[in-house]
């Protein structure tokens, strides 16, 4: 595939990339093109109660394709890979196959290479993982963990943390053993166009910066408002970048220019967990220039 016009509307589309790096605009352009539904991969997306903070598709956006998997889970419950795998096993085989597009390379990687049938963790191990958290911070999860397990996550996400410790806790083995028994995938790879949008750093930061100004202008204090009466940092929806920082502002504990300086942090740090993990594992994925991708964007639209 040479080009984003080689891309036929017979096989599903995957699209990776870094936060602000312009894939939703590519995966709408593409839906539209081919009468595709857009499919969501990204982690925090799925939640209701924060639509402008994780710029989850504008109702324009809706109007011209269908998404689906956007914002359709309440804000306080559970929810992981395994059961948006669920949900998008049945979306794989709509006429014409979906986009699936997203920055959580975990749904990636589990969609087309299988995931482990690891047992629900009960609710009250999820809370006692909650409480080590508050009390005693990440490291002492960390020193918990198995070895193998500790090597292969990402010890800097707390979510992905937890998950191992309350893996472990609950089953007695660690989660990298239970990741050695992956279920059969959903998609095979080899039968799908697959694309990561490359986003350089020095390009990346400012667009970053300049989204957020956008959320903020476009009422993401007042959604951060919203969600103050019943904020529970423990929910997995407020685990969103800009959240926490939003409800200490509405606090007065800090200003709004506070805040947002801390939201960019977050967010940089984040792009760059994204950009690392799609370099590691999307070795075989194509390409994409994020420089240019508006131009490609264009291209499809007159096509």
């Amino acid at each position: 595939m040479n080009s984003l016009k080689g891309i036929r509307p017979d096989r599903p589309v995957l699209i990776a990339g870094p936060t602000a790096s312009g894939k939703s605009a590519l995966a709408l352009a593409l839906a539209q093109r081919d009468g595709r539904d857009v499919v969501n991969a990204d982690a925090i997306q799925v939640f209701g109660n924060w639509r402008v903070l994780t710029a989850r598709p504008s109702s324009d956006d809706e109007k011209r394709a269908r998404h689906r998997l956007y914002g359709h889970v309440s804000g306080d419950a559970e929810y992981s890979v395994g059961a948006w795998l669920r949900e998008i096993a049945p979306l794989v085989d709509l006429n014409p196959p979906p986009v699936i597009v997203g920055g959580t390379g975990l749904y990636f990687s589990a969609l087309t290479e299988g995931l482990a049938d690891i047992p629900t963790v009960p609710a009250d191990i999820r809370n006692e993982a909650a409480d080590r958290l508050e009390r005693h911070g990440l490291p002492a999860l960390l020193n918990e963990l198995d070895a193998l397990t500790r090597a292969r996550i990402d010890i800097a996400n707390t979510a992905r943390v937890l998950r191992a410790w309350e893996v472990l806790r609950a089953t007695g083995e660690g989660l990298a053993v239970w990741q050695e028994r992956p279920a059969p995938p959903v998609l095979d790879l080899s039968d799908c166009y697959t694309l990561v949008v490359n986003a350089p750093r020095d390009w990346l930061m400012p667009r970053i910066a300049n989204r957020f100004d956008t959320m903020l202008d476009g009422g993401a204090v007042d959604e951060a408002r919203r969600n103050l009466p019943c904020w529970n940092t423990r929910w997995q929806s407020s685990r969103a970048i800009g959240a926490a920082e939003l409800i200490r502002y509405l606090r007065g504990e800090i200003t709004l220019d506070t805040a947002r300086e801390q939201t960019l942090i977050a967010t940089r740090q984040y792009a760059k967990r994204q950009r690392t993990w799609f370099r590691a594992r999307m070795r075989d994925w194509h390409r994409i220039d994020a420089e240019t991708l508006s131009v490609s964007v264009s291209q499809l639209y007159n096509e």
